[in-house]
Protein backbone atom coordinates (compact mmCIF):
# COMPACT_ATOMS: atom_id res chain seq x y z
CA UNK A 1 0.00 0.00 0.00
CA UNK A 2 1.40 3.41 -0.95
CA UNK A 3 2.70 5.79 1.69
CA UNK A 4 0.42 8.80 2.08
CA UNK A 5 2.73 11.66 1.16
CA UNK A 6 -0.04 14.17 1.97
CA UNK A 7 0.30 13.52 5.68
CA UNK A 8 1.66 16.48 7.61
CA UNK A 9 3.91 14.08 9.52
CA UNK A 10 5.78 13.58 6.26
CA UNK A 11 6.57 17.24 5.75
CA UNK A 12 10.02 18.56 6.61
CA UNK A 13 10.68 21.50 8.91
CA UNK A 14 13.99 22.83 10.12
CA UNK A 15 15.10 24.65 13.22
CA UNK A 16 16.66 28.10 12.83
CA UNK A 17 20.02 26.73 13.94
CA UNK A 18 19.89 23.97 11.33
CA UNK A 19 18.84 26.49 8.68
CA UNK A 20 22.01 28.47 9.26
CA UNK A 21 24.30 25.43 9.30
CA UNK A 22 22.97 23.18 6.58
CA UNK A 23 20.88 25.31 4.26
CA UNK A 24 21.27 28.18 1.87
CA UNK A 25 17.64 29.03 1.17
CA UNK A 26 16.76 31.63 -1.41
CA UNK A 27 14.00 34.11 -0.62
CA UNK A 28 11.00 33.61 -2.86
CA UNK A 29 8.77 36.41 -4.12
CA UNK A 30 7.67 38.80 -1.34
CA UNK A 31 4.63 37.67 0.61
CA UNK A 32 4.50 34.35 -1.27
CA UNK A 33 4.56 31.30 0.98
CA UNK A 34 6.12 28.42 -0.97
CA UNK A 35 3.98 25.43 -1.76
CA UNK A 36 7.03 23.21 -2.22
CA UNK A 37 10.48 23.42 -0.65
CA UNK A 38 13.14 21.95 -2.93
CA UNK A 39 16.27 20.73 -1.16
CA UNK A 40 19.17 20.68 -3.64
CA UNK A 41 22.28 18.55 -3.10
CA UNK A 42 25.40 19.67 -5.03
CA UNK A 43 27.95 17.67 -6.98
CA UNK A 44 31.35 16.76 -5.51
CA UNK A 45 33.32 19.72 -4.20
CA UNK A 46 30.53 22.22 -4.78
CA UNK A 47 28.73 24.37 -2.23
CA UNK A 48 25.07 25.20 -1.79
CA UNK A 49 25.62 28.58 -3.45
CA UNK A 50 25.48 27.03 -6.93
CA UNK A 51 21.71 26.83 -6.51
CA UNK A 52 21.13 30.47 -5.48
CA UNK A 53 20.40 31.71 -9.03
CA UNK A 54 17.69 29.09 -9.44
CA UNK A 55 15.14 30.92 -7.31
CA UNK A 56 14.68 33.62 -9.95
CA UNK A 57 14.02 31.00 -12.64
CA UNK A 58 11.78 28.40 -11.00
CA UNK A 59 8.06 28.88 -10.40
CA UNK A 60 7.32 31.23 -7.51
CA UNK A 61 5.55 28.44 -5.60
CA UNK A 62 8.89 26.63 -5.24
CA UNK A 63 11.52 27.65 -2.68
CA UNK A 64 15.06 26.55 -3.51
CA UNK A 65 17.24 25.48 -0.57
CA UNK A 66 20.79 24.39 -1.32
CA UNK A 67 22.23 21.91 1.17
CA UNK A 68 25.60 23.02 2.55
CA UNK A 69 27.92 20.16 3.40
CA UNK A 70 30.95 20.65 5.70
CA UNK A 71 34.25 21.72 4.15
CA UNK A 72 32.94 24.32 1.69
CA UNK A 73 31.16 27.66 1.54
CA UNK A 74 30.27 29.00 4.98
CA UNK A 75 31.43 25.68 6.47
CA UNK A 76 34.89 25.75 4.87
CA UNK A 77 36.68 25.46 8.23
CA UNK A 78 34.90 22.22 9.08
CA UNK A 79 36.35 18.83 8.14
CA UNK A 80 34.47 17.30 5.19
CA UNK A 81 32.80 13.92 5.59
CA UNK A 82 34.47 11.03 3.76
CA UNK A 83 31.67 8.48 4.14
CA UNK A 84 28.15 8.75 2.78
CA UNK A 85 26.82 7.29 6.03
CA UNK A 86 28.25 10.28 7.93
CA UNK A 87 26.44 12.70 5.63
CA UNK A 88 23.17 10.78 5.94
CA UNK A 89 23.41 10.48 9.72
CA UNK A 90 23.95 14.22 10.10
CA UNK A 91 21.18 15.18 7.67
CA UNK A 92 18.67 12.74 9.13
CA UNK A 93 19.34 14.12 12.60
CA UNK A 94 19.22 17.74 11.46
CA UNK A 95 16.03 17.58 9.39
CA UNK A 96 13.10 17.07 11.71
CA UNK A 97 9.59 16.01 10.76
CA UNK A 98 6.96 18.62 11.61
CA UNK A 99 4.21 20.50 9.72
CA UNK A 100 5.60 23.08 7.30
CA UNK A 101 5.34 22.69 3.52
CA UNK A 102 5.79 19.64 1.25
CA UNK A 103 9.41 19.00 0.30
CA UNK A 104 11.21 17.52 -2.69
CA UNK A 105 14.81 16.53 -3.37
CA UNK A 106 17.10 17.37 -6.29
CA UNK A 107 20.66 16.10 -6.56
CA UNK A 108 23.34 16.26 -9.24
CA UNK A 109 25.92 13.45 -9.47
CA UNK A 110 27.11 12.89 -5.86
CA UNK A 111 24.16 15.01 -4.76
CA UNK A 112 21.78 12.59 -6.48
CA UNK A 113 23.24 9.72 -4.46
CA UNK A 114 22.77 11.68 -1.22
CA UNK A 115 19.21 12.64 -2.18
CA UNK A 116 18.30 9.05 -3.04
CA UNK A 117 19.72 7.51 0.12
CA UNK A 118 18.27 10.27 2.31
CA UNK A 119 14.85 9.65 0.76
CA UNK A 120 15.19 5.98 1.69
CA UNK A 121 16.31 6.91 5.23
CA UNK A 122 13.30 9.18 5.69
CA UNK A 123 10.98 6.51 4.25
CA UNK A 124 12.05 4.21 7.09
CA UNK A 125 10.76 6.89 9.46
CA UNK A 126 7.45 7.05 7.59
CA UNK A 127 8.10 10.18 5.54
CA UNK A 128 9.18 10.53 1.93
CA UNK A 129 9.77 13.54 -0.30
CA UNK A 130 7.01 14.70 -2.57
CA UNK A 131 9.26 14.04 -5.57
CA UNK A 132 12.85 12.91 -6.14
CA UNK A 133 14.86 14.31 -9.06
CA UNK A 134 18.21 12.64 -9.76
CA UNK A 135 20.64 14.20 -12.21
CA UNK A 136 23.82 12.99 -13.97
CA UNK A 137 24.22 9.79 -11.95
CA UNK A 138 23.99 6.16 -12.95
CA UNK A 139 21.49 4.31 -10.74
CA UNK A 140 23.11 2.93 -7.60
CA UNK A 141 22.60 -0.73 -8.50
CA UNK A 142 25.12 -0.17 -11.33
CA UNK A 143 27.71 1.53 -9.16
CA UNK A 144 30.49 -1.04 -9.01
CA UNK A 145 33.68 0.86 -8.05
CA UNK A 146 35.20 1.71 -11.42
CA UNK A 147 37.86 3.97 -9.94
CA UNK A 148 39.57 4.74 -6.63
CA UNK A 149 40.47 8.31 -7.46
CA UNK A 150 40.56 9.45 -3.84
CA UNK A 151 43.72 7.38 -3.31
CA UNK A 152 45.70 9.24 -5.99
CA UNK A 153 48.19 12.04 -5.41
CA UNK A 154 46.82 15.56 -5.81
CA UNK A 155 48.33 15.95 -9.27
CA UNK A 156 47.04 12.58 -10.48
CA UNK A 157 43.67 13.17 -8.82
CA UNK A 158 43.13 16.47 -10.65
CA UNK A 159 44.35 14.99 -13.94
CA UNK A 160 41.95 12.06 -13.60
CA UNK A 161 39.02 14.34 -12.84
CA UNK A 162 39.83 16.50 -15.84
CA UNK A 163 40.01 13.43 -18.09
CA UNK A 164 36.63 12.24 -16.82
CA UNK A 165 35.05 15.67 -17.27
CA UNK A 166 34.50 15.67 -13.52
CA UNK A 167 35.34 19.32 -12.87
CA UNK A 168 33.67 22.49 -14.15
CA UNK A 169 35.85 24.24 -16.73
CA UNK A 170 35.85 27.46 -14.68
CA UNK A 171 37.41 25.63 -11.74
CA UNK A 172 40.15 24.15 -13.89
CA UNK A 173 41.13 27.69 -14.85
CA UNK A 174 41.55 28.77 -11.19
CA UNK A 175 44.41 26.64 -9.75
CA UNK A 176 44.47 28.44 -6.38
CA UNK A 177 40.74 27.92 -5.86
CA UNK A 178 41.09 24.31 -7.01
CA UNK A 179 43.81 23.66 -4.44
CA UNK A 180 41.59 25.09 -1.70
CA UNK A 181 38.78 22.77 -2.75
CA UNK A 182 40.87 19.60 -3.00
CA UNK A 183 40.20 18.33 0.56
CA UNK A 184 36.43 18.55 0.06
CA UNK A 185 36.68 17.10 -3.46
CA UNK A 186 38.79 14.16 -2.30
CA UNK A 187 36.48 13.48 0.67
CA UNK A 188 33.42 13.60 -1.61
CA UNK A 189 34.97 11.12 -4.04
CA UNK A 190 35.94 8.87 -1.15
CA UNK A 191 32.35 8.96 0.10
CA UNK A 192 31.07 7.93 -3.33
CA UNK A 193 33.78 5.37 -4.07
CA UNK A 194 33.31 3.56 -0.74
CA UNK A 195 29.49 3.57 -0.99
CA UNK A 196 27.85 0.16 -1.15
CA UNK A 197 24.35 -0.17 -2.55
CA UNK A 198 21.88 -2.33 -0.65
CA UNK A 199 18.52 -3.31 -2.04
CA UNK A 200 15.39 -1.89 -0.45
CA UNK A 201 11.82 -1.85 -1.79
CA UNK A 202 11.14 0.99 -4.26
CA UNK A 203 10.11 4.41 -3.05
CA UNK A 204 6.48 5.55 -3.26
CA UNK A 205 7.28 9.06 -4.47
CA UNK A 206 7.67 9.89 -8.19
CA UNK A 207 11.21 9.93 -9.55
CA UNK A 208 12.49 12.03 -12.44
CA UNK A 209 15.96 11.54 -13.88
CA UNK A 210 17.88 14.15 -15.88
CA UNK A 211 20.89 13.40 -18.05
CA UNK A 212 23.23 15.15 -20.46
CA UNK A 213 23.18 13.89 -24.04
CA UNK A 214 27.01 13.96 -24.21
CA UNK A 215 27.77 12.77 -20.68
CA UNK A 216 29.86 9.56 -20.90
CA UNK A 217 29.64 9.02 -17.15
CA UNK A 218 25.88 8.47 -17.14
CA UNK A 219 24.29 7.61 -20.47
CA UNK A 220 20.55 8.08 -21.11
CA UNK A 221 20.17 4.29 -21.27
CA UNK A 222 21.74 3.91 -17.83
CA UNK A 223 19.77 6.81 -16.37
CA UNK A 224 16.51 5.17 -17.44
CA UNK A 225 17.26 2.28 -15.04
CA UNK A 226 16.33 4.58 -12.13
CA UNK A 227 12.82 3.39 -12.98
CA UNK A 228 13.38 0.40 -10.69
CA UNK A 229 13.44 2.63 -7.60
CA UNK A 230 9.83 3.82 -7.57
CA UNK A 231 6.40 2.27 -7.72
CA UNK A 232 5.05 5.70 -8.64
CA UNK A 233 5.37 7.74 -11.83
CA UNK A 234 8.74 7.92 -13.53
CA UNK A 235 10.20 10.12 -16.25
CA UNK A 236 13.64 10.53 -17.77
CA UNK A 237 14.71 13.66 -19.66
CA UNK A 238 17.83 14.17 -21.74
CA UNK A 239 19.24 17.69 -22.09
CA UNK A 240 21.88 19.02 -24.48
CA UNK A 241 25.32 19.16 -22.92
CA UNK A 242 27.88 17.10 -21.02
CA UNK A 243 28.13 16.19 -17.33
CA UNK A 244 27.55 19.83 -16.35
CA UNK A 245 24.45 20.39 -18.46
CA UNK A 246 22.98 22.09 -15.37
CA UNK A 247 24.89 25.16 -16.52
CA UNK A 248 24.58 24.93 -20.29
CA UNK A 249 20.89 23.93 -20.29
CA UNK A 250 19.81 25.59 -17.05
CA UNK A 251 16.71 27.29 -18.44
CA UNK A 252 15.36 24.02 -19.86
CA UNK A 253 16.25 22.10 -16.69
CA UNK A 254 14.49 24.54 -14.38
CA UNK A 255 11.44 24.74 -16.64
CA UNK A 256 11.11 20.94 -16.56
CA UNK A 257 11.74 20.86 -12.82
CA UNK A 258 9.02 23.44 -12.14
CA UNK A 259 6.47 21.64 -14.29
CA UNK A 260 7.17 18.27 -12.70
CA UNK A 261 7.14 19.45 -9.09
CA UNK A 262 3.95 21.47 -9.43
CA UNK A 263 2.33 18.66 -11.43
CA UNK A 264 3.07 16.20 -8.63
CA UNK A 265 1.80 18.68 -6.03
CA UNK A 266 -1.45 19.30 -7.91
CA UNK A 267 -2.09 15.58 -8.37
CA UNK A 268 -1.45 15.02 -4.69
CA UNK A 269 -3.75 17.84 -3.63
CA UNK A 270 -6.50 16.39 -5.81
CA UNK A 271 -6.03 12.88 -4.55
CA UNK A 272 -4.12 11.69 -7.60
CA UNK A 273 -2.68 8.20 -7.82
CA UNK A 274 1.09 8.00 -8.31
CA UNK A 275 1.11 4.27 -9.05
CA UNK A 276 1.25 4.34 -12.85
CA UNK A 277 4.74 4.11 -14.32
CA UNK A 278 5.64 6.97 -16.65
CA UNK A 279 7.48 6.66 -19.93
CA UNK A 280 10.90 8.08 -20.69
CA UNK A 281 10.99 11.43 -22.44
Amino acid sequence: MAVDTMSESRVLALSKETDRMWLDCAVAAPAVRPRVRLFCFPYAGASASIFRPWQAEVHQDIQVCGVQLPGRGGRFAEAPFSRLSQILDALTESLHGAPDVPFAFFGHCMGALIAFELARRLRREGREPLHLIVSALRPPQLREPRYRLHLLSNEAFVAALAALNGLPQELMQEPELLNMMLPALRADFEACETYQYRYEPPLHCPISCYGGRNDPRSTPEEMALWRAHTVATFSCRVFPGNHFFLDSARKAVLSALSVELLGTLIRREHGGNFQSRGASK
